[in-house]
Formats: structure tokens, sequence, C-alpha cells
């Protein structure tokens, strides 16, 4: 009997609503458990990881017996003491949880402290540089050095369309440019984290703050040489992720639990936030070289490009995200004619990881410096440019990966946008505040975005689910996501509640447990709602059926209360708990000659910034942002909004203040505290911030025709650093390109001002 979300009663509808984090409540009070505020159980010792010295050397060996003679070090553990696999690459495995033989970067994992409390192994482990004995060896630093000498860690890969070379020859107009795009730490507000917990039979729980708890199981399982069901990893929530707990929280867990089975013991391993700054990697920058050839009207006939990232030490996740980077170069444009070439550069710095948008971004902001500089040349409005190469809707609609664009809805998103920000208004006042001063410079930027939804590796877009109503009517849901504060919780209880026509309260969401879902996919992609949505969906739709069905067969239930209609259906044994499982249909890859459908959707926005630049320091501020973003029907306004907002300001700070500097000689991370990262502040945020949802039905049978909202928002704030450039162009001649790098910090501010003065 099928049961059709319309038959859910009118009364009651739970998707749509803006109503609360589930958590909320427990967050302003501090009552929300993390990791860390779990009791410790008796016996629980402390661990701290000793870190390399050196960027590159030869790993000759480590003085353990003078770190184990120290009062209260219970152990010190080297690769030698790991009994299965040393290695927590997700991909290749290339990735050794100790160093072996090698040390690949400053600040690499060499040894752990086991001690009695976490202070004692901190101290102890901060004597690495005394204790490991090491030659070293010429570290490779730069991106492009690495480039130069053809270090890589994975092949170059390659997306080509038509006849590039010959499309720019035959054009009117050609440019050429290269320019730097910085990387971006996480900087989640709850740090690494695990506490490994011996349990009976040779078995272990495991708790850590991670974005895929199925990748931890497999990652421990093969550290200590264990089949994967002897292995419980469990996540009730972080405090934060972006990506940076998807594979870099493993070699935390292989840590914790190898120390734990080893000792007999739990373990609880809490990274101190330098130290995590210096283990972990991060979002990769990117490098770019390239040549256009465009009209007279701006529209791109062919373009040649070159992305380079800087992956750092291993392969981590660098090769999805260079693919999602070439297949976002293009963004919102038809490209006829295209010849991409991206590279995984292998340098001795901190292997580089999934980031909010996944390289997304770092493609996109190719395409966008681009047609900022033919709009500059052509001395055309920006906005026209663009309008210029939008895709169409019948015909200039595949992509360059050969992806049919079928939902754009980018014109009138853009067109409305532009009318109710008033950007021809403001463009006009913009420069006629230029005029009348000297030192103080505003600019307009626009940023308008089509982003694509799924993972890349078609089998990843999988999940499941399982839905539990007990005798007093309440439900119990678990499902394979996470949540890092991002509200997956919440939008899988509105969707369960919504099936089964109840009042959210009467919904709980459980912590993350692969003994409860196995096989689960990482919270990442931005799928996290339309996966386990759909699986929580498909199980609780599935009681509903049954329900339904013992009515039908027992018609003096109709109509009672739910409580009462669960006991009934208990007393004539219905089953009242079911499994639900999703997989994304029509996905299709071909990663060797990177083509193929990998996005079940695209999810669109724009956003048009507006900034003032002091031109005797570099200093800017962001005066006011205008956004529309398309979410198709919001399953919850309140959080969309949120993750919106939260997105434009997280880019803001990206592309304007958090600056990465490794040391030139020695690559040690100068950068690895609050007090020379500098992430944005309330009082960055834009004092006028509109932000309004562009509300339409997802033309994909998504759940309850949404989309999604965590990564592509991540790309608005393009407009930020577009409004700086605008900004520095005004002080020069007509037509000026400012060499302004990324991120736009007022070091990089006065250097484009300089070059665009002389």
């Amino acid at each position: 009997m099928n049961v059709p979300r319309e038959s859910v009663p009118a009364a009651t509808p739970q998707v749509g609503i803006a109503t609360p984090h589930e958590s909320a409540h427990l967050h302003v009070c501090g009552r929300a458990t993390y990791i860390d505020d779990l009791p410790e159980v008796a016996g629980t010792l402390h661990a701290a990881v000793g870190c390399s010295p050196l960027a590159h050397g030869r790993l000759l060996g480590v003085d353990v017996d003078a770190l184990r003679a120290l009062p209260g070090v219970v152990a010190v553990l080297t690769a030698a003491d790991i009994p299965g696999s040393n290695d927590c690459g997700p991909i290749v495995h290339d990735d050794p949880i100790l160093a072996d033989g090698t040390l690949h970067f400053l600040g690499q994992p060499v040894f752990l402290v086991v001690a009695t409390s976490r202070d004692l192994a901190r101290r102890v482990a901060a004597r690495a540089k005394d204790v490991i004995h090491a030659e070293p060896l010429p570290p490779v630093l730069t991106a492009r050095e690495a480039h130069a000498q053809q270090l890589y860690v994975v092949p170059p890969m390659h997306l080509v369309r038509g006849d590039a070379a010959t499309a720019i020859a035959a054009a009117p107009h050609r440019l050429s440019g290269s320019f730097s795009l910085g990387g971006q730490e996480q900087f989640y507000l709850e740090g690494q984290i695990s506490y490994a917990l011996p349990q009976e039979d040779a078995t272990l729980h495991l708790h850590c703050s991670t974005q895929h708890p199925t990748e931890m199981q497999h990652v421990v399982a093969h550290a200590l040489g264990w089949a994967q069901h002897r292995v419980q990893m469990t996540c009730r929530r972080m405090g934060g992720g972006f990506g940076g707990k998807e594979s870099q929280s493993a070699v935390f867990a292989a840590l914790a639990s190898v120390a734990a089975v080893k000792l007999g013991r739990p373990v609880k391993l809490r990274v101190d936030r330098d130290d995590d700054f210096l283990i972990t990697g991060r979002r990769h920058g990117f490098e770019f070289d390239w040549t256009v050839g465009f009209d007279d009207d701006g529209r791109i006939l062919g373009v040649q490009a070159d992305l380079i990232a800087n992956a750092g030490c291993t392969a981590d996740l660098s090769a999805p995200v260079m693919t999602r980077a070439l297949c976002h170069f293009d963004n919102a444009y038809w490209l006829p004619h295209v010849a991409l070439h991206g590279y995984c550069a292998r340098t001795n710095t901190q292997s580089n990881t999934a980031f909010r948008g996944f390289g997304g971004p770092q493609g996109a902001f190719a395409v966008e410096r681009l047609l900022d500089d033919i709009a500059r040349t052509l001395g055309r409005d920006p906005l026209a440019v663009r309008q210029a190469n939008f895709y169409g809707q019948s015909e200039r609609n595949v992509t360059p990966y050969g992806q049919v664009v079928e939902d754009n809805v980018i014109d009138d998103l853009v067109a409305r946008l532009v009318q109710d920000a008033r950007w021809a208004e403001r463009r006009a006042a913009v420069e006629a505040f230029n005029a009348n001063n000297p030192v103080l410079k505003k600019g307009l930027g626009l940023m308008p975005l089509k982003f694509g939804i799924s993972f890349n590796v078609a089998h990843f877009n999988q999940a499941g689910a399982l839905v539990h109503v007990y005798t007093d009517g309440s439900v119990l849901v678990n499902h394979g996501g996470t949540e890092m504060g991002q509200g997956l919780n919440t939008k899988v209880a509105q969707v369960v509640a919504h099936e089964l026509g109840l009042p959210l309260q009467s919904v709980r969401v459980t912590a993350t447990d692969t003994h409860k879902v196995a096989n689960t996919s990482a919270t990442a992609a931005s799928t996290g709602s339309d996966l386990n949505g759909k699986a929580a969906q498909a199980a609780a739709r599935t009681l509903r059926q049954r329900l339904d069905a013992f009515v039908a067969e027992h018609p003096q239930h109709a109509g009672a209360p739910w409580p009462a209609l669960v006991q009934a259906a208990y007393a004539a044994r219905v089953q009242l708990w079911s499994d639900g499982f999703y997989a994304t249909p029509g996905l299709h890859w071909d990663r060797d000659r990177l083509q193929g459908k990998p996005f079940f959707y695209f999810a669109y926005g724009a956003a048009i910034a507006e900034v003032v630049v002091d031109t005797l320091t570099g200093e800017h501020r962001v005066l006011r942002a205008d956004v529309l973003h398309d979410v198709g029907r919001s399953l919850n306004p309140a959080i969309d909004l949120g993750q919106i907002e939260g997105a434009f300001v997280q880019g803001q700070g990206w592309l304007t203040s958090e600056e990465l500097v490794w040391h030139p000689q020695t690559g040690k991370l100068a950068t690895h505290a609050p007090s020379t990262y500098k992430i944005p502040t309330a009082n960055d945020c834009p004092p006028v911030f509109n932000v309004a949802l562009y509300e339409a039905d997802n033309p994909a049978d998504s759940i309850h025709r949404s989309k999604a909202v965590g990564e592509p928002p991540i790309l608005l704030p393009f407009s930020v650093f577009l409004a700086i450039r605008d900004a520095v162009a005004s002080t020069g001649a007509p037509g000026c390109l400012p060499p302004l790098r990324a991120p736009a910090t007022p070091e990089a501010v006065m250097e484009a001002l300089e070059a665009v003065r002389s």
C-alpha cells in the first residue's frame, strides 16, 4: 500500500517550518555533551603526539627509553607498536599513522606518549625534538616548486572539450594571467579528539569527533588487525567539522585505539589547538595559470587553464578535490572550448583535505577572477559580462564534463537580486564616492553560482536509517549522518515526524553509531539531508504502511489517538520498527575521461557586496551584503538561513584575513594559533546583511524537493573579494587589472594598490 507524502494530515506539517535546532536549548546552557564532556571511566589514560621537528628527513630512531623513564609515563608507542596496518590514507595507502622511515612534514606524528594525565603526556611529547634522531633532507614547500619538479600525489587530470587553442587564437580578444588562492584552516571549535574504551572479548568502543564513523571503524580495525565488527564507533555531535574531520580524524582514532588495546585501559587523545594546526591539513591552496579568448561582449570563446593544488605530503582526498575543482571551473557559464589541467602537487607540508566546498570553490574562483579581468579589459559592466556567459535553457546547457544543466534558474535569480539590491544605482553611487574621496575607495562586487550536489564517487551516494516506534507512541531515529551543528538531526526528525503525522517533539534522533547503521558515507558534499532524510523517510513510510494495513484489517482502531493505535498494533504483533535505505539515482562517472553525470542536481545563488578600502593602510570593511540563494523547497528556513549566513562569513574570512604562512626554510607553519591566524569575528559581519531564500521546488526528486545548503553558499563571499578588487582598481587607470591575491590581507591590498598606481 503506497502512502504518498500528501496523505500526511495537513494539520500537522513538520517540514518547511522554521523550528529551532534540536540541540539549541542544550547549546545555550552548556549541557550539549561533546566527547570531552563524557564521564571518564576509571583508569582512563591520556595520550599526546610527539611530532617531527623537520619538514623532510630520514628517520633514524626515537629514544623511547628516555621518555618511558619519566614520571607518569605509562607507554611510548612508535610505528613498530601498531599490530596491523600503519596507514590511514582514505584512498591511496600512503599516509602512515606514525612516521616510519621518512619524515614528510614538520608536525608529522612520530610517537605517542600515554600517561596518567593529559598535562603530563603533553609535556613529555613536547620533548620530541630531543629524542627524534633524523637526517635532514631538502624540503619542497610550495606548489609551484613541486609542479616544476613534477612531484604529484596522483597523476595529472585533464578536462577537455572542443579545441581551446584554436578558439583562443581566433578570438577578437585574448588575455593571460596567473594568480594565487590561499588555503584555509577549518578552525572547528571542538578540536580533534578520540576516546577509546576496550570492551569484553577483544572488542573496542570508540567515541570520535568525526564526519565519517565508518571510515574510522575501518582504519581502527586495520590498525589493530581486527575484523570490523569488533569496533564500534559512536559520535553524538561535533563542535564543527567543515571537512576537517572527514579523513583527518583517522590518525587520532587509530592512535587512541591502538594504545587502549595494547594497555587494556581506556585512552583519551585530545589534541592541543597548536598541535591540531601542525598535524592536520586544510583547504587546498591553488595556483592558477590561464589564457582566454573572448568576443566584444565578453563571451568566453575558449579557455586554457592549469590548476595547481598544494596537496601536501600525501594523497588524502586531493584527487576528488581536484576533480570537483575542474567540474566547477565553469560555475554558471557556458564554455564552448576548454582545456583544463589539474595538478596535485606533493609538498613537505601537512596533507591537505576536505573543506566546505571540496575543491568546488577553488575551481569557481578561477573563472570569476578571469571574468573580472575580461569586464575590466572591455570596460563593461561585470554583471553584463556574466549574463552574456550564463548557461542557456535549451541550448548552451551542457557542461564541459557532459552533464546537461536541466534545472537552470540563474537568469531569474540574478535578475531578482540585481533589482532588489539596486545594482545599477549603487554602481553609480560608488563611482561618485570614489571621484570625491582620495583616500577611502568603495567597491562593488557580484557573484553568481551554480554548485553540483552529490559525491564524485557514485557508490558514496547511499544512506541507511532505523526508525523505532515505542509502545507509548514515541519515536527514535538513527541514521548514518553526523551532526556537526548544521542541523542535520533536526531536519531528519522533521522528515520522520511529517511522514508519520506526529508533532516534532514525539521524535528523537540518537547518536550516530556503526553498530546501528553500517557502511555509512561521510557527512560531506552537502548530502547529509538528501541521503539520510530520504533513508529515514523510507523507514517511516514502511511503518506508516504497516499501520495503515493494520487499521484496514481492524477498522475499530480508525481514528484512535496515536499512542492507542501503536499499543493496539503491538498487541497484534505488528512490527513497530523499520530500516530504510536510499541510493541517489541516475549518477554515472568516468573518472579517467572526467565525463558523465556526477551531480543529482545543481544549487544556485548570487550575492552583491559593497566594501570600503583605506588606501593608506590596505584595510577594508564590508558595508553591505545582499544574498539570494536557492534551497529548493526549504525543509527548515531558519536553519538554511543560518547556513547561508555562516558560509558567507566563513568564506569572507578565507578570502580576506585567513592567511597561512610557512617558514620558507624550516617548513614550520607559522600561523598555527588564533594569535597569528585570523578568522572573522562578529565585527567583520556586514552591518547590512540581507539574506533571502529563492524558494522553488527542486526539479529532482530530492527529500521534499529541497536542495542542499551546506557547501554552495561558500561561493557567495567571492563578491567581497571582487568588491575589494573593484575599489583597488578605482585608484588606477581605466582597464587596469589589479594583481590582488587571495586572501586580500592589508599587505596584499597595499601591494595591489602600488601595482595599479605605478
